[in-house]
């Protein structure tokens, strides 16, 4: 999605459980002046890049991590307008990124980030994503993967109220021997809504690809709602490809048995829905960015649960 293009409809799949009227309201506000970066990392080097506009603002970002460097980026994303953000990642052979994306605008703002990856030979992404702002909030990943490079997202949503959050990946196993995992944890309070759209497309010839995704979605409220599209495409015949999806409610018996131990029912509830974000949370490496992406999320589950 760029302000230069039409607007989406429900026949177009990627958009098809989104927040349109959010999306018609946030492209009638006043355009601020796009911004275009051209970041090139250092090895070692951590990067913290920041965006929060006030009306509707069209922003860049080419991102360069050249062969064998390792390196880490940690995106937020805010604001109380309309943040159309689109980014390139151009991984070189051997490179490492892991890639922290935190998107918590304001209640009526609206962000669509789009990122389009291309890794070579033996490059690593590890993308964590946590989505838990706008009144529309949608992170858009296409990642295409070379000879040996391994893609690992883990995603956390969170919604409340009339919020919708979604994620829409499109992971392309072009050559032989590539990885990926992507692991989406979703939880729903109020009238939010979660969305996950999630392909793998394996291509002619890309033999012993492995890959994986996992959604889940807990729904605190009746009145929430979850969509879920897991899709595969495979074009090749020695291949290990899986995708897994759940929606449900907190357990009732385990919440009774929290009750008979003395634990409040407040407290038992986010004790268990932070259990439940345990998948996407524990899998972040570096004990720093661990802390302030579990920070993120506990904060915003304490809201929900307490609105639930």
């Amino acid at each position: 999605m760029t302000m230069a293009t039409s607007l989406p409809g429900r026949r177009d799949e990627a958009w098809r459980y989104s927040d349109l009227k959010a999306l018609e309201r946030a492209h009638a506000l006043p355009a601020n002046d796009a911004i275009a970066e051209a970041v090139t990392l250092a090895d070692g080097e951590t990067r913290r890049l920041g965006l929060a506009p006030d009306d509707s603002q069209r922003a860049t970002l080419t991102l360069e991590v050249p062969a064998g460097v390792s390196a880490t980026l940690v995106e937020s994303l805010g604001g109380g307008g309309w943040l159309d953000r689109a980014v390139t990642v151009r991984l070189g052979a051997g490179a490492r990124l892991t890639h922290v994306i935190l998107q918590t605008a304001g209640a009526e703002a609206v962000v669509t980030a789009a990122y389009t990856a291309a890794l070579a030979a033996d490059a690593r992404y590890q993308v964590h994503l946590g989505n838990v702002g706008g009144a529309l909030g949608r992170v858009a990943m296409d990642v295409t993967l070379a000879t040996g490079a391994d893609f690992t997202l883990g995603g956390v949503l969170l919604g409340n109220a009339g919020q919708t959050v979604e994620l829409v990946s499109r992971v392309v196993h072009a050559e032989p021997g590539a990885t990926s995992q992507q692991t989406v944890r979703s939880v729903l309070a109020g009238k939010a809504t979660a969305n996950y759209l999630g392909k793998i497309l394996v291509a002619p010839g890309a033999q012993k690809t492995d890959a994986a995704q996992s959604s889940k979605a807990l729904l605190l409220a009746r009145t929430a709602s979850a969509n879920t599209k897991p899709e595969l495409e495979i074009h090749a015949d020695d291949v290990k490809c899986a995708h897994g999806a759940t929606v449900g409610e907190l357990d009732a018996q385990a919440l009774f048995y929290m009750a008979t131990r003395g634990i409040d029912p407040a407290e038992a509830r986010a004790l268990l829905t932070q259990a439940f974000l345990g998948d996407v949370l524990d899998a972040i490496a570096d004990e720093a960015l661990r802390e302030e992406v579990s920070a993120l999320a506990i904060g915003r589950l304490r809201v929900l649960v307490g609105g639930a």
